[in-house]
């Protein structure tokens, strides 16, 4: 069960008549498809998290559950050349380890590595979160040198570093998993510590250039209070990923974090203000990358100026923001607009790249994109058609083949948000 989060602000009274209000509304009643009662008020707050797979398509907890079960298995223990991500590594003189492969560019990143650790706190699976978790600290941690403090993005299976710089999503999910781990188990020593290890990235991320003399910055931007693409000196630094925002994350860590509380804060909703900017007005398409100003840019090349693969991202992160929140009802009108256009390209055979303003830059149709926008679906859309997106991710199957790596973190996290089972557990101070 998740530990209840702290409600040091609000009073005994208003928690009372909360909760008994929220008993007393039967779910569903004269709500939209994609909500229900307890979204309204936020899942951090009433501990209740929207279950689309029961209150769209009546599947049973059984039948839920067994999902949840088999796509575990498929990615984490499934057949080595054409199911599985995860690869335990037992070696000699050394500890448990395991990585999360990208199959078809045959490297390590910490995107994998993080969304592996994500998953295995959600499941209540330690062995493997410890296991990913100490290869990355082994192999992918910088104890020194111009990024010390940060993690390398990219690394061979065997944990040589391809580049030692950072990405910042890796950060921010490194950060959140581990604060979930030791809310959910406890800490142990060591790297173990993982409240301890989450506070240390934290504060890396916004002090890193007070050491000086490096190539490495503050993972924010001081100015704009956002997330930057990589901590760089330099253009990398100068512009934002629309899908490193994470604002629900952004609040927790106000809440959580040793120093720098008010900062926090302050990104969170400067977090939800881009997302408004950077969405486009009809088709709700944001950009792969984003000046802090959310106008579309692309300073290396390559199109990502346009809706590519990372942004498939940002409805996840729009809707699981007003699942656990309901901070701004933008997120609704933003995750309908989204479906809104999906569903005019066709629920089965949608494109998984666009320009922004919803010309098509494929003919490919993406698992990793219908588990997101199932996310959108399921947490925050009022659209009559809400459940046909969720419908589609529970018609779909665990992904197979080279390109299976990133598809399959998706349908993952998205398995886990749309059924309920991505929650908060908060650390408690021993």
């Amino acid at each position: 069960m998740c530990r209840s989060t702290r409600q040091t602000r609000r009073s005994a009274l208003f928690l009372f008549l909360s909760l008994l209000l929220i008993s007393t509304v039967s779910t569903g009643c004269g709500l939209s498809p994609g909500r229900t009662s307890s979204s309204q008020e936020g899942a951090f707050y009433s501990g209740d998290y929207p279950n689309a797979f029961v209150d769209m398509l009546g599947k049973s907890e059984a039948e839920i559950q067994a999902k949840l079960d088999a796509a575990w298995e498929h990615l984490f223990y499934g057949d080595d050349e054409s199911e599985r991500v995860y690869y335990p590594v037992d070696e000699p003189g050394q500890p448990p380890m395991a990585y999360i492969q990208d199959i078809g560019n045959d490297d390590v990143r910490s995107e994998g590595m993080t969304y592996g650790m994500m998953i295995a706190v959600q499941m209540d699976k330690q062995e493997e979160f410890d296991r990913l978790w100490t290869w990355a600290k082994t192999y992918m941690y910088q104890d020194d040198g111009a990024y010390e403090g940060y993690f390398a993005w990219q690394c061979t299976p065997e944990g040589r570093q391809l580049d030692p710089g950072p990405a910042s999503d890796g950060e921010e999910w490194f950060v959140m998993a581990l604060f979930f781990a030791a809310g959910r188990w406890g800490n142990g020593e060591g790297i173990y510590n993982y409240e301890a290890e989450a506070q240390s990235i934290l504060h890396t991320m916004l002090h890193k250039s007070e050491e000086g003399g490096g190539a490495a910055t503050d993972m924010f931007d001081p100015e704009h209070k956002q997330v930057v693409f990589v901590p760089k000196v330099g253009t990398p630094s100068r512009f934002t990923d629309p899908s490193y925002h994470v604002p629900h994350y952004y609040e927790l860590w106000a809440r959580w974090a040793e120093e720098d509380n008010a900062f926090w804060e302050e990104a969170a909703a400067v977090s939800r203000n881009f997302f408004k900017k950077a969405a486009h007005p009809e088709t709700g398409l944001m950009p792969d990358y984003a000046k802090f100003d959310g106008s579309p840019t692309d300073p290396f090349g390559g199109g990502h100026d346009a809706f590519r693969f990372d942004a498939w991202r940002t409805a996840m992160n729009v809707a699981a923001d007003y699942a656990w929140f309901a901070a701004d009802e933008w997120e609704v009108e933003q995750s309908n607009r989204l479906l809104d256009f999906f569903y005019d390209q066709g629920i089965d055979s949608y494109a998984n790249q666009f320009t922004l303003e919803g010309e098509p830059l494929s003919s490919d149709h993406s698992l990793g994109l219908v588990a997101m926008n199932a996310v959108a679906a399921g947490l925050a859309s009022t659209n009559e058609t809400a459940p046909e997106f969720v419908q589609a991710l529970w018609d779909a199957s665990p992904p197979t083949g080279k390109w299976r790596y990133y598809d399959g973190m998706l349908y993952m996290l998205g398995l886990l948000h749309v059924s309920g089972q991505f929650r908060i557990y908060e650390p408690v101070a021993e």
